[in-house]
């Protein structure tokens, strides 16, 4: 059991299903960080909540990608981190921009209810940026 623990959360991994489900921790934590700003500097601090949202999904961003090259992903296609970085965010943004595609049709076109809309879109994104960036970033060199 405890060798079982140890593949699942300690070791470096190329396993597909093992990184997907760390991959899970990771954007739940990143959406705590990015949730947890929104609302602490809105709330608390007064900030206009478009300024408060670019903030903390920028803050939930760089979580992400921490946890992602620190913990999930342990190969690597790029020799810059800055540029990898870039490419991260890109997908991050891209997954954003599908997050209120998939928002607007479920909501607006097909008369889902917004918060079921948001979950859909929730799942799809999801997929869409652990594969993109396991695919184009983080794959191994087989």
């Amino acid at each position: 059991m405890r060798k079982w623990l140890e593949k699942i959360f300690m070791s470096e991994t190329d396993s597909l299903l093992i990184q997907l489900f760390r991959y899970g921790f990771v954007g739940g934590a990143a959406f705590v960080v990015d949730y947890g700003v929104l609302v602490l500097l809105t709330e608390v601090f007064g900030v206009h909540y478009l300024v408060s949202a670019t903030i903390s999904f920028i803050l939930g961003l760089i979580t992400n990608y921490l946890l992602s090259i620190s913990w999930v992903f342990n190969k690597r296609t790029m020799g810059s981190r800055w540029a990898e970085f870039i490419v991260f965010a890109a997908i991050g943004v891209i997954g954003l921009g599908l997050n209120a595609l998939i928002m607007y049709l479920c909501t607006d076109k097909m008369g889902i209810h917004y918060m079921l809309s948001k979950i859909i879109s929730t799942i799809i994104v999801f997929f869409w940026n652990f594969f993109a960036r396991k695919f184009l970033l983080f794959k191994a060199n087989k």
